[in-house]
């Protein structure tokens, strides 16, 4: 049989075929629907961040013009909670208690934004309007929202019952073992900072529309997410009813970053605002409830120590972190910094650790996943480290990694925290980065700078994480009347061109042009189970069982073009959508097959593969900055990546993903941060104090690959969608601090390295 190479496949370039509704105007987002006699909430949100309240009265509201119901803890106490079911064992084998999320607050707040009541009428203004008139009492307490005074011990309570704001203590590695590598370490490097919070700014703000359909007897849940399936699953615990009744949607989603995955309080409260009137109701956040209610990211107060020899290889680590969770356990906000925790060592060969984080309470909005979900924040501490462990010894940032690595033949190789890596080369991806970006020739880069009176730093990450975690992501396709194919999974794309990647994996098997096949995501009724998206696990789990579930339908459409062509199956090849006997003319179209199909059956595909460990991407950053003095304006003059993503499935899908990433990565180190008031009050809660990166504020990046197939995947795919995350934010911090070191002896700043913080560090080392 003639094989014939796939214009669409994998490895292809191909263009993102989603982009063309999303450019010109013609996506459809959750607030673009609007069913029949559509009403629309809002809800009423504490201004203060510890507080006491009753509600004298809502009669008031429930006159006001428009309003058809009015809800507060009272009316919803049938609901249940929001819980978590991601507390870790202790070091006592127990697991920490949670504090869950009411779907509206009976008689405390714990945070500004915290939900009071819930107003819906026919206009969004008209339910605002109503719920100002809510005679609320609110009996102000103290708070605490700074991470690292939590646990002082004058510190105010958010939970008095728990006689502390600890929520949870884990620890990794060997206590013992490392106190042995310190104690026989001839040098020890040390940081302590702050891994700044962050508020994730997707495009599209959040929105629900919940129905009861009496005609079906159950309820429907259109939303923007992550996932349907998880989504149906929790939602219907909290209303009390068996999944199979909760009929979720997920249309187009403009960015999801993590918070997008978890359920929020709106969710259920369209849901039994809508039971209760016979009518559709719809709530759509506007930016500010953005920035007090969506799940937040990062916030934890670091202190780390590198045990080494004199050659500076390094011994043992040593980490005691305070993860700020906020005011309530998020879905999996106590997974977060524990399965960062597990990436403690990164691409260095580290013996002995020893890992403490401890949970937080505070008076702030509730932390949780954001792009990179606990990698990026260990990614961020060891690279800093590692850079303040070169200046110890005396030797290059370049050259302590490379002493340091661990080689080639070392895999596999388990690290202390037990994780699995199965390939990797990291020198070779280091050393191509820094060819590629120009190492050798910094000092003379430095020096033209240094005559136009700016300081010039460059600043180096090499990283790993953990993604596409074992398990599975089931994969249907299906041949339609007309000869097209539709695709169907149970991840959801945010942005990330799913339809085009996954055609492409199962255009490859049917060599059909990807115009001619869609991918149908974000539907309970349409598939019984999924995943979701996050982790980076579509791809590599997702197109892994996509291509398999292509394989699957090119088999059946050849056995049954084989049976109308009167052939062998064998001899079928398909093309461009016929089956054709190789070397004649005779053929059939698709959807001539289809129609001929004589069970239904035939007409499906499926595939699920199964991983058992996750994959590991890594790569190495270089960001090379130029600061002016005078003002502390730092400039993006230069960055490169080359990145071990096992395999590439579509070059400019990959490279989106990468740019995207840098882009927040960079973010957090140079500009963004989310401020809390010692009082609780969300200082920074707009785009007016919230300093978003711009695109005139990066370089135009140097990306290439340098892959390495991964064994644990089918494909040999890694993931990529959290890389550039990882790895952009401790590169350019670090080079911030490389411009720093050269010319003031800085050792340290904190993010986000801002004009001002930079503008104080360098006057206050002139100064000593």
């Amino acid at each position: 049989m003639t094989v014939l190479t796939p214009k669409f496949g994998m490895g292809a370039s191909v263009l993102r075929v989603e982009d063309a509704a999303f450019i010109t105007g013609k996506g459809r987002y959750t607030d673009d629907i609007a069913p029949e006699a559509v009403l629309h909430g809002y809800v009423l949100r504490s201004p203060v961040a510890n507080a006491t309240f009753t509600i004298a009265s809502v009669e008031a509201a429930k006159a006001a013009p428009g309003v058809h119901l009015v809800l507060t803890g009272a009316d919803v106490a049938h609901l249940a909670d929001l819980k978590s079911g991601a507390m870790q064992k202790q070091p006592d084998g127990s697991r920490a208690p949670t504090k869950d999320i009411p779907i509206l607050c009976r008689d405390h707040v714990r945070y500004v934004g915290d939900a009071v009541a819930f107003v819906v009428a026919d206009t969004r203004a008209l339910a605002q309007d109503a719920a100002e008139l809510i005679e609320v009492d609110y009996d102000s307490e103290e708070a605490i929202a700074e991470t690292a005074r939590a646990l002082d011990p004058d510190a105010p309570l958010v939970w008095p019952d728990t006689g502390s704001n600890k929520a949870f203590l884990y620890e990794l590695g060997e206590k013992a073992r490392a106190e042995a590598a310190f104690a026989k370490a001839t040098k020890i490097a040390t940081v302590e900072f702050h891994n700044n919070r962050l508020v994730c700014n997707y495009m599209e703000p959040r929105a629900a529309i919940g129905e009861w359909r009496a005609d079906e007897n159950r309820f429907r849940l259109t939303t923007g997410s992550q996932g349907v399936h998880s989504m149906q699953r929790i939602v219907a615990g909290v209303m009390g009813v068996e999944p199979g009744k909760l009929h979720v949607v997920t249309p187009d989603v403009g960015g999801g970053f993590g918070p997008k995955t978890f359920v929020y309080r709106e969710y259920p409260l369209v849901l039994e605002a809508a039971r209760q009137l016979g009518r559709p109701v719809k709530w759509t956040g506007d930016r500010t409830e953005h920035f007090l209610t969506d799940a937040q990211g990062r916030d934890n107060a670091v202190e780390a120590e590198m045990a080494m020899d004199d050659e500076g290889r390094f011994l043992a680590l040593r980490v005691k972190l305070v993860a700020n969770l906020g005011a309530y356990i998020s879905q999996y906000g106590p997974f977060i910094p524990f399965v960062g925790a597990t990436m403690s060592t990164g691409v260095y060969d580290i013996q002995a650790l020893d890992v403490s984080i401890t949970g937080v309470y505070t008076n702030t909005c509730p932390v949780d996943a954001y792009r990179g979900a606990g990698r990026p924040e260990a990614a961020l501490l060891l690279e800093k480290l590692v850079d303040e462990a070169a200046r110890v010894i005396g030797i290059g940032p370049d050259e302590i990694r490379r002493r340091n690595f661990i080689r080639p033949e070392q895999f596999p190789y388990t690290t202390p925290t037990g994780r699995m890596y199965d390939v990797g080369e990291f020198a070779g991806h280091m050393d191509l980065a820094l060819e590629r970006a120009g190492w050798t020739g910094f000092e003379a880069r430095r020096a033209e700078a240094a005559a136009r009176g700016r300081l010039r730093g460059i600043g180096l990450a090499t990283y790993i994480e953990a993604c596409a975690f074992a398990g599975s992501e089931p994969a249907h396709v299906r041949l339609e009347g007309d000869g097209t194919v539709t695709v169907f999974i149970g991840t959801q794309s945010n942005g990330q061109g799913h339809a085009t990647a996954y055609a492409q994996f199962v255009s490859e098997k049917l060599n059909l042009p990807i115009s001619q096949i869609r991918v149908r995501q974000g539907d309970t009724d349409e598939l019984a189970k999924g995943g979701g998206t996050g982790g980076s696990r579509s791809i590599p789990l997702g197109g892994v069982s996509a291509a398999r579930a292509g394989e699957d339908l090119a088999a059946k459409i050849r056995k049954m073009a084989a049976d109308e062509l009167e052939a062998s199956a064998a001899d079928i090849e398909l093309i461009d959508g016929t089956a054709r006997i190789v070397g004649t003319d005779r053929s059939l179209d698709f959807a001539s097959i289809a129609k001929a199909a004589k069970n239904p059956d035939d007409l499906k595909g499926f595939g699920e593969f199964v991983q058992n460990e996750a994959t590991y991407p890594n790569g190495t950053h270089v960001c090379e900055v130029e600061i002016d003095p005078e003002t502390g304006h730092t400039e993006v003059v230069a960055y490169t990546i080359v990145d071990d993503f096992g395999a590439t499935v579509n070059p400019i899908l990959l490279a989106g993903q990468v740019h995207g990433g840098i882009a927040q990565g960079i973010g957090q180190a140079l500009s963004e941060n989310t401020v809390y008031g010692a009082d609780g009050q969300l200082i920074s809660a707009s785009f007016m104090d919230y300093a978003m990166p711009r695109a005139e504020d990066f370089p135009e990046f140097r990306f290439e690959t340098r892959n390495v197939p991964s064994t644990t995947n089918a494909l040999g795919i890694k993931g990529a969608g959290e890389a550039g995350t990882i790895g952009g934010t401790p590169a350019a911090l670090n080079a911030v601090t490389d411009a720093l070191w050269r010319a003031h002896g800085i050792r340290h700043i904190e993010m986000p390295a801002t004009p001002m913080r930079i503008w104080q560090a360098i006057r206050d080392a002139a100064a000593q």
